[in-house]
C-alpha cells in the first residue's frame, strides 16, 4: 500500500503512465465489521462500516480500446482489450495476468454485464493506490472493486446505482477473482458514512445507516493487524463456506440464515459435534448482529463490549477460525481497558478490533504490544480507524 495520500499516489503513478490528462480520480474505502462474519454468504445481518482508509484510482483516456491497469502496490501490471475480458474470464483467475490485476478487469468485465447495451466502454488507463491495509481483514479488495467500479460506472455511462455496483464488485470477486466472499464487503465501501455502520440484510440487500456515536461516547476503534496474512480464494474460508452449504441442506433450510437459536437442538440430534459448533457460530452471530443495532439505538457504543467478546468466542470456538495471535490481541486489549474486542474479517489471520475509551488507547496499545512480544509475536500494527463516507470521485 502507498503511504500518506493514496489520491496524490495514484495521480503521481498515472503521470508515469500516460501524457494524456486525468480524467478523474474516484475513491473507495476499505471496512471494518463490527460485528457479523460468516453470516453474509448464509443470507444473514453484518454490521460493517467503511474506515478512513481508501484506495483511489486516477483515469486516463485510451484510444485503442485497451484497458491498462497499474498500481503503486505491485509492479506487475496488465493491458487488455476491452472486447477479450469475456475471453479472459472463461475461468476465474486466469493465469495470463497477474492476480492483483483480475480484481479491477474483473470489476470492467461484471460491469459491462451488468449494464448492457447502455455502456459506452472506451479504453482507458487506471493508475491504483491504496492506503488499505493487505490482508488484514480491513477488505483491500472491496476498496479496489467499489473505487473501479464508480469510476468505469461515470466514465463509461451506464447509469448503476449504489447497490447494483455492489453486486457488481461481488461477482467480479465470485467469478474472476474466485474468491467465495459475499456481499458486506462491497456494501460497506459503497454505501458507507461518517461515525455510522451499514446494517446489511444479505438475503433482501436492504440497508440501513445505524449511527454508532463514538465520537459522543469519546470512544475510538483500534485496529490490531497481527500481520498474519490470508486469502479467502484458498483455504479455510472456502472450506467453511462449502460447510455451511451442506449444513443447511441437511436442517432442510435454504440458508443457514433461515434457522434460529431454538432449531440448534434439533441439530444437535441430526449432526456431529463440529458440524453443529459450525451451524451454531452462524445462528448465534446472525441473533448477536440484532442485539447489537437494538443496544446501540436504545443505549449506545459503551454498551456493546459483551457482544464483540461473545462474537470473538463463537469465531473462536465453534467456527474454529481464530489464530493464536488474534485471540492474544483480543484479550491484551481487554486487559489494557478496552470495551470490547473481537477478531474481524474471513479468519485464519489478518486484525482484531477493540472498542477503546480515548484515554485509555495508549495503554491497550502498550498492553497489545507487550502480549505479542512475551509470546515471540511479530510485532502487530496498530491503528484506530473513524467509520467515513463510501465510493465517491474525488476530483
Amino acid at each position: 500500500m502507498s503511504a500518506g495520500d493514496p489520491q496524490a499516489a495514484a495521480l503521481a503513478l498515472l503521470d508515469q503512465m500516460t501524457d494524456a490528462a486525468p480524467l478523474g480520480v474516484w475513491s473507495a474505502p476499505g471496512r471494518v465489521n463490527l460485528i457479523g462474519e460468516h453470516t453474509d454468504y448464509n443470507d444473514g445481518f453484518v454490521l460493517p462500516f467503511a474506515i478512513d482508509a481508501r484506495t483511489a484510482v486516477a483515469v486516463a483516456a485510451r484510444t485503442d480500446g485497451v484497458l491498462r491497469v497499474r498500481s503503486s502496490f505491485d509492479e506487475s501490471g496488465a493491458s487488455v482489450a476491452i472486447a477479450e475480458l469475456d475471453a479472459l474470464f472463461e475461468t476465474p483467475a486466469p493465469a495470463s495476468v497477474p492476480e492483483w490485476t483480475t480484481y479491477p478487469l474483473g470489476v470492467a468485465w461484471a460491469l459491462l454485464h451488468a449494464a448492457g447495451e447502455t455502456a459506452n466502454p472506451q479504453g482507458l488507463d487506471l493508475a491504483i493506490a491504496s492506503s488499505v491495509p493487505v490482508g488484514a481483514g480491513l477488505s483491500s479488495s472491496a476498496a479496489i472493486e467499489c473505487a473501479v467500479a464508480v469510476a468505469l460506472n461515470e466514465l463509461w455511462g451506464t447509469g448503476l446505482g449504489a447497490k447494483d455496483l455492489a453486486r457488481v464488485g461481488r461477482t467480479a470477486e465470485n467469478e474472476a477473482v474466485g474468491a467465495p466472499t459475499g456481499i458486506m464487503d462491497q456494501t460497506a465501501s459503497m454505501l458507507g458514512e461518517a461515525d455510522a455502520a451499514v446494517f446489511l440484510d444479505c438475503r433482501t440487500l436492504e440497508t440501513e445507516v445505524v449511527p454508532l456515536g463514538l465520537e459522543a461516547a469519546d470512544l475510538e476503534v483500534l485496529v490490531i493487524d497481527t500481520l498474519v496474512t490470508h486469502a479467502h480464494s484458498t483455504g479455510g474460508y472456502r472450506e467453511r463456506r462449502a460447510s455451511c452449504e451442506q449444513d443447511a441442506a441437511a436442517m432442510d433450510v435454504a440458508m443457514l440464515r433461515d434457522l434460529t437459536p431454538v432449531d440448534l437442538e434439533r441439530a444437535a440430534s441430526v449432526m456431529d459435534e463440529v458440524t453443529l459448533r459450525r451451524v451454531r457460530h452462524v445462528v448465534t452471530e446472525n441473533a448477536r448482529v440484532l442485539e447489537t443495532v437494538r443496544v446501540l439505538r436504545e443505549s449506545g457504543p459503551r454498551a456493546i463490549g459483551e457482544l464483540l467478546l461473545a462474537s470473538h468466542a463463537s469465531m473462536r470456538d465453534d467456527f474454529e477460525i481464530s489464530v493464536p495471535e488474534l485471540d492474544t490481541a483480543v484479550e491484551a486489549a481487554m486487559s489494557g481497558g478496552a470495551i470490547g474486542a473481537r477478531m474481524t474479517g474471513g479468519g485464519f489471520g489478518g486484525a482484531a478490533i477493540a472498542l477503546v475509551p480515548r484515554d485509555r488507547l495508549d495503554a491497550v496499545t502498550d498492553a497489545v504490544t507487550a502480549a505479542f512480544s512475551a509470546s515471540d509475536f511479530r510485532t502487530p500494527r496498530i491503528f484506530t480507524v473513524q467509520p467515513s463516507a463510501g465510493a465517491h470521485r474525488d476530483s
